[in-house]
Order: C-alpha cells, then structure tokens, then sequence
C-alpha cells in the first residue's frame, strides 16, 4: 500500500488525557483540551493512549475520540491514534477506524500480555502494514508489554515502508541498539518527559509528553530551546518542571493529571476503574508543584 511517510510532528507531542463526565467520554471537554494544547505551541496530539485510559475505552469511544480530535484540529496538528492492543486482529481493525476516521498516523504498541516470540512481532507488524496504508509509529516499553525488542527485530520493522518511527522507553534494548544514521530516517520519540531533554540531546526527535497536558507552553517550549541550540533556556525549564513531572509519575498517571485539570476548571477528575482518584497527600505535592510550575506571579491558565 502507498504510505504517506512525511508526517509533520515537531518535537512536543501531547498524550491526551480522555475527560470522561458521569461515566461517558465527555466530548466538549475534550474539545477545550485540544484547543488549549494547540494554543500552548503543542506540535501533536496522541489519543487514546494509555494516559488517555485507552485499555478503558470501547471501540465507538475511540471513534467519537478521534473524530473530535482531528475535527477541532482542523489540520492545525496531526492527530495521532494509539491502535495497538495483544492481539493483531484486533490491532488491524482498530488501526483501520483511524485511519479511516482521519487520523495522520497510528502508534502501535508491541503486543502486551501474550508475550510473542522476536519473529511473532515481527510478523504482527508485517501483517498490519499489509492490512492498512496510515503511518506507523512502534512503540516499545518493556515495563508496559514484558517484552523487548531485539536488534534484528528492530531492523526487520524497519524495513517495512509504512514504519516511520518509534517511541521508545529509556533503557530499552531497541533504544540502545538504534543505529546513528536512522536519527534522520525516523522519528525517534522518548516515552518519559524526565528524560525528554537528554533524549533529544543525544539525536532523538523529541517526545510524546504526559506533562504537556497541564503546561503545554512550558514543556513544548523546553523541546523548542533544545532544537535551538539554547540548552541553558532548555535545562531552566527542566528544573522548573521538574517537580511536577515527578509529581505525575514516570507513565504520566491519568489521575494525577485530570486533577491537576480540574484545579483549572477544565475538566472532571473522573477515571475509570482499575484506576482510582488521587489521595490526600497527592493532591498536595501536585499543588505544590503545580505552583512551582507557573511561578509566582503567572496563572495556571498561561502555562
């Protein structure tokens, strides 16, 4: 199939959370959400994610998800859907609603739980990219799936035309065995906001960041001074948001984040199951990092 490979991502991506209000995805919520990342100089949105409780969300939720997302875009960022699950059928089929629905690329998790075999992956994303012509971002966290990606796999998914990047979690065999020269073939995206810094430093593309959902201005202006050489500007805001990116936790905790977005007044804090709200002492350290954040004399809303 003919694959699109010139995506337009810049260096700060968005792993959106998913406002849900009294059990629903709440859709004009979600609309404000996209237009506040916009407006805060975010250069992508991903959707359905793990931060955006996508194991939760049915298959006519993710639909209603994306159209909203690319519609209130309206071309002004890609919009990027999380369709992988541990099964390929079911990958194929979720990867072709997006792509279907607007989306401008899939980001496809290795396969979780069933813990396939080096020649299975490959084989899992072979037969995807036969299956459907929407750009393909793999995403490889051990931490998340128990498996890890060999050099050889890596290379086989890199053969595939429709492969045009990969997240990748620090400290994975795939991160370590990335090949200089694919820095300009590939999107190479870090998984942690933590490390987004050092990442880019060392030749990444820059990241799919949970924090941009509190401060979008901050954290996609850290990635902006980075890829213009201003690496004092860049480690500034590094520390500045330091406490509230440890705050979140190192996967971006949903919880963590729609609290923090409703102390804005922009969404309910509503999570589903297994998930659970934020204690007591949560909600203290992320105020406190949330006041660090945008300073003394700045509104939350400008971050």
């Amino acid at each position: 199939m003919q694959v699109d490979r010139a995506l337009r991502l810049g260096a700060t991506t968005t792993a959106l959370v998913t406002p849900f209000r009294e059990g629903a995805v709440d859709l004009s919520a979600l609309e404000r959400l996209v237009e506040r990342q916009i407006h805060g100089g975010v250069d992508g949105l991903a959707v359905c994610t793990p931060t955006g409780e996508g194991p939760t969300l049915t298959r006519s939720e993710r639909a209603a998800i994306i159209v909203t997302c690319v519609q209130a875009a309206a071309g002004r960022v890609p919009v990027i859907a999380a369709t992988g699950t541990n099964a390929t059928a079911s990958t194929i089929a979720l990867t072709r609603d997006a792509e279907e629905l607007g989306a401008a690329a899939a980001l496809v998790t290795l396969p979780y739980y069933s813990k396939p075999g080096q020649k299975g992956i490959a084989g899992h994303f072979t037969q995807l990219a036969s299956a459907t012509s929407l750009p393909l971002i793999v995403e490889n966290n051990p931490l998340r799936t128990a498996i890890d990606m060999t050099s050889p796999t890596l290379k086989a998914l890199a053969d595939i035309p429709s492969v045009i990047g990969f997240l990748l979690a620090d400290g994975s065999a795939a991160a370590r065995a990335m090949p200089p020269e694919w820095r300009q073939r590939f999107l190479l995206l870090s998984d942690r906001d933590a490390t987004a810094l050092s990442f880019l430093s060392t030749g990444g593309s820059g990241v799919i960041s949970a924090g941009a959902n509190l401060c979008p201005r901050l954290y996609a202006s850290l990635q902006q001074a980075a890829r213009g050489g201003n690496l004092p500007a860049a480690r500034r805001l590094e520390d500045r948001l330091a406490p509230l990116t440890a705050a979140l936790g190192a996967d971006g905790d949903p919880a963590a984040i729609k609290h923090a977005l409703q102390t804005l007044r922009l969404i309910d804090p509503e999570v589903r199951l297994p998930l659970l709200a934020v204690d007591a002492n949560e909600k203290q350290s992320l105020s406190q990092a949330m006041l660090r954040a945008s300073g003394a004399h700045n509104s939350y809303l400008s971050i």
